[in-house]
């Protein structure tokens, strides 16, 4: 028996020495330490030893195994130490080198633009309603009012989907399923992208408006034009002043459009304002009481204004742009003049 163990003690001190990872351990443990290894088979080899001399011999063979275990511990342990020591020089950091540069966004002229004339009419108790791109023929023009012949529904100005779905040409449908779910007093702003068939330097076949609609009893053009100063004056300086100048919408009677005095010149003339002192910033008008009628609202009891917002005419208004396309061509060297 003790010729056994010493040839099992060398064995084993030969196989430590070829143990380097955790595969290598595993069959280590396998051929000498497991149920049906060569350690455990020493104590089953007891009974081919006299009775007399197990007692001795036991003791022997449990000797080894608790030396065979410290050796597989110890293998083990430097196992993990090698393990860990890889690890970490696999994800060592060379604090020496330059740091990656990652390069932080900013938030687009019309985002700027829109966000800042939210937070001007959410300051005036407006809420936020945005309503679908892809819009009804009776929600994008007959309970707005515009006739069956109104060149607004021609082709060459609506984008169609079907033979009376389009791409809205305004927000104004989300005012009409505002009313259909709210009763007056109503606030609200309608903002998001519109498609029209129109290209040029101040125009693009997809915009972005801001369309706002207030009824409530005894509303007039005057509560318009004193909330538009409010509006403007936080735009575009405080002594910005509107001017309204009679105009035609179906939606709205009676309709104007709403100039600026010129913030550029206060007004005396300049190529901005074409040397007239005024710029036009937006549509606007009387809630026409066929529209009031069509959802559900009695116009004998109540009436509101609505107006209508270019955000992008406001962003190159306000930021010198001369090109509306500038706007969606993703150019860095454009995008980068509005970072904080």
């Amino acid at each position: 028996m003790e010729e056994k163990i010493k040839e099992l003690r060398a064995a084993i001190e030969q196989a430590s020495a070829d143990v380097t990872d955790k595969a290598r351990l595993s069959d280590f443990w396998q051929k000498y330490l497991s149920k049906n290894g060569e350690v455990a088979g020493l104590t089953k080899s007891l009974r081919d030893v006299p009775k007399e001399d197990r007692p001795a011999v036991g003791k022997t063979i449990n000797e080894f195994k608790q030396w065979a275990e410290a050796q597989y511990q110890a293998l083990s342990e430097q196992v993990e130490k090698a393990a860990l020591e890889a690890r970490n020089a696999a994800e060592t950091v060379d604090i020496t080198m330059p740091a990656k540069i990652r390069q932080t966004g900013s938030l687009h002229p019309i985002t700027l633009v829109k966000n800042e004339i939210i937070d001007v009419f959410a300051g005036m108790g407006f809420e936020i309603y945005e309503g679908p791109e892809i819009e009804d023929d009776d929600h994008n023009f007959t309970r707005l009012n515009v006739p069956k012949n109104h060149p607004a529904r021609d082709m060459q100005d609506t984008f169609y989907v079907a033979d009376d779905i389009v791409l809205r040409t305004q927000t104004s449908g989300g005012q009409i399923r505002v009313m259909d779910m709210e009763k007056p007093p109503i606030k609200v702003l309608a903002p998001g992208r519109v498609f029209r068939s129109d290209s040029d330097a101040t125009h693009s076949p997809m915009f972005h408006q801001m369309e706002g609609l207030v009824v409530d009893k005894g509303i007039t053009l005057c509560d318009l034009q004193g909330m538009l100063d409010k509006f403007v004056q936080a735009l575009f300086g405080a002594d910005v002043k509107t001017r309204l100048r009679p105009s035609y919408f179906p939606f709205t009677e009676p309709s104007v459009e709403v100039d600026v005095s010129c913030f550029e010149c206060g007004g005396k003339g300049c190529p901005l304002c074409k040397h007239t002192g005024w710029i036009e910033v937006l549509g606007a008008g009387v809630v026409h009481h066929s529209v009031l009628e069509n959802c559900g609202i009695d116009p004998n009891v109540y009436s509101g204004f609505a107006f209508g917002i270019g955000i992008e005419r406001i962003a190159m208004l306000k930021y010198g742009i001369n090109n509306i396309g500038l706007m969606f061509e993703n150019d860095l060297r454009f995008l980068k003049q509005f970072e904080d």
